[in-house]
């Protein structure tokens, strides 16, 4: 199989000893091939794909990594956003679910996705939603993006129902929307550690 992963995709792997350098006693109980993973941030010399794994518990996180060629399917966090994805989904009456399907409602210039925990849920109807639960929002940005153009989706989040959080992410790392609105300057998360910046959509010299 061949394909680009990219952070917060959720990967269906073809055997339960894909994983690699995973640590975590709980893993071995708890995950199995009908469960995915997801895409993190990170390299290695051999260029696998860094994974982490959920647990049963917000604590239990595990990072490790797998070859390309042991993964069967692929989940975007787009698909998830999938508007008749979301109006079927077995959760479609929680406040996340409900709030994604109304940014479903307005035409974005730009690709966007959920991800976290009500992104996990609604890729494998795993109940790990509850009422306190945020609503993690992703936006693509290959090209620079105005401020204007970012303010009137945060004008549009701050409406919804519950507590939702977006992520940026440009071809060199993923900033936080609130922290770009607010400072000018954001903290990039990229595959080698995070670095302060004001200008994301550029690679550091």
């Amino acid at each position: 199989m061949t394909f680009t992963s990219r952070p917060h995709d959720l990967l269906w792997l073809k055997s339960s000893d894909a994983l690699l350098n995973i640590q975590d006693a709980w893993v071995a109980s708890q995950w199995n091939t009908g469960l995915p993973v997801v895409v993190r941030r990170d390299v290695n010399d051999e260029r696998d794909i860094p994974v982490g794994v959920r647990g049963m518990t917000r604590e239990q996180r595990a990072a490790g990594w797998v070859k390309a060629k042991v993964v069967s399917r692929v989940v975007t966090p787009e698909m998830v956003a999938d508007r008749e994805h979301l109006l079927h989904s077995r959760f479609v009456s929680e406040q996340p679910v409900q709030a994604a399907i109304l940014l479903t409602t307005v035409a974005w210039p730009w690709h966007w996705g959920i991800t976290g925990s009500t992104g996990y849920a609604i890729a494998t109807d795993i109940p790990v939603l509850h009422a306190d639960s945020d609503l993690d929002l992703l936006i693509r940005a290959p090209q620079p993006l105005t401020h204007d153009e970012l303010r009137q989706w945060q004008a549009q989040v701050e409406t919804l129902p519950c507590r939702a959080d977006t992520q940026v992410e440009t071809p060199f790392g993923a900033f936080a929307l609130n922290e770009w609105l607010r400072e000018g300057r954001v903290l990039l998360k990229t595959t080698t550690g995070p670095r302060l910046t004001n200008t994301p959509w550029h690679r550091e010299s």
